[in-house]
């Protein structure tokens, strides 16, 4: 493992799992499989394009393209092919892609034969610094993203950076945005590091959360940051593909970051600086700052009352003189108005 970066992801009851981070990372799959399996179902998608070898047994299992693959139709798809295999409880899932793939690959693993281990090998900017790392999955309704999940901790992450030199550049732009949110939970001048340092950064914020909240009773949820307004840009767009064509996740998170900055300071949590740190650091990314004209500000709120943190009310993860934290947002005409702001 010469020149990876290596280091453990530490839960709040003693467990560990491995995350290998750097070029070639991928070629040392075998060496933090996890001890057991006999068979490894290799979840991944035709557009990923990279050969895995677990050093067990395996088959490829290809699904849909794109976030289409996200449906309660494809897990159970999966898990029946995988019964047909002949998989037992003591296999193991190796899901190869990005985010997409992690979170169905973790969700089928989280739920075939009640639970058995998935192994994510992130090939996505996106999927290596925050979706493969952390043990949420989950799948899409119609209704809303993510609404249907679990809470189910990888063996191990591997995140091959080589991988990301071939990206499309929407795919890779749209990682930015969600590397955009580090920024702000810790990750100071991330922009100054090399790009596997960089990846290697961000996992290690996200794995210090969640060590101390694995089931996002309170704090983890800072990691939502950006993501209310995000969430909603993604649904809605994808409803509007045929004439608009789809926000993708990070592209969302980034308008988000900006959001919750306007939301913030109207609030008075943060002052005009800090929001244009934030406009900052989500420009020198490439990255779109703008809700799209297209979208009704009516139907943008009303998802916000469908996000995973609404509990009790919308609730927005917002910057303010603690750090970002968790907070209840009543004022609906204050949030219509910085939408508008954002137009």
């Amino acid at each position: 493992m010469q020149g990876l970066i290596s280091f453990d992801v530490k839960l709040p009851d003693g467990r560990t799992y491995p995350v290998l981070v750097g070029d070639g990372a991928v070629s040392e799959l075998a060496s933090v499989m996890p001890e057991g399996p006999k068979r490894a179902a290799i979840v991944t998608q035709q557009e990923v394009g990279v050969e895995v070898d677990p050093g067990i047994e395996h088959r490829v299992f290809t699904v849909p393209p794109g976030e289409a693959a996200k449906k309660l139709s494809v897990v159970e798809d999966l898990a029946r092919e995988f019964a047909r295999w002949g998989m037992t409880r003591h296999d193991v899932v190796v899901a190869v892609g990005g985010g997409v793939v992690t979170d169905l690959g973790g969700f089928v693993a989280a739920s075939y034969h009640r639970g058995i281990k998935v192994v994510h090998v992130a090939t996505t900017l996106l999927g290596q610094i925050d979706a493969a790392i952390g043990g949420k999955c989950g799948v899409n309704l119609p209704e809303g993203k993510n609404l249907v999940g679990a809470f189910w901790q990888p063996s191990a992450v591997v995140c091959d950076t080589a991988t990301l030199t071939t990206l499309p550049p929407e795919d890779f732009r749209s990682g930015m945005g969600e590397l955009a949110k580090y920024h702000f939970l810790g990750g100071g001048q991330l922009d100054a590091l090399p790009l596997p340092e960089r990846v290697a950064a961000c996992v290690k914020i996200k794995a210090d959360v969640v060590a101390a909240d694995e089931r996002e009773g309170g704090h983890r949820a800072i990691l939502n940051y950006g993501h209310t307004l995000g969430h909603a840009l993604e649904t809605l767009t994808a409803e509007q593909a045929g004439d608009y064509g789809g926000i993708r996740h990070g592209e969302g998170v980034a308008i988000g970051l900006i959001y919750a900055a306007e939301v913030a300071h109207a609030l008075g949590r943060i002052d005009a600086a800090r929001v244009d740190e934030h406009r900052r650091v989500v420009s020198a990314y490439d990255l779109d700052m703008h809700v799209p004209a297209h979208l009704a500000t009516a139907d943008l709120v009303g998802l916000f009352r469908r996000d995973k943190k609404a509990v009790d009310g919308i609730t927005f993860v917002l910057d303010g003189p603690n750090g970002v934290e968790t907070v209840m947002v009543e004022d609906e005409a204050l949030l219509a108005d910085c939408i508008e702001r954002m137009r």
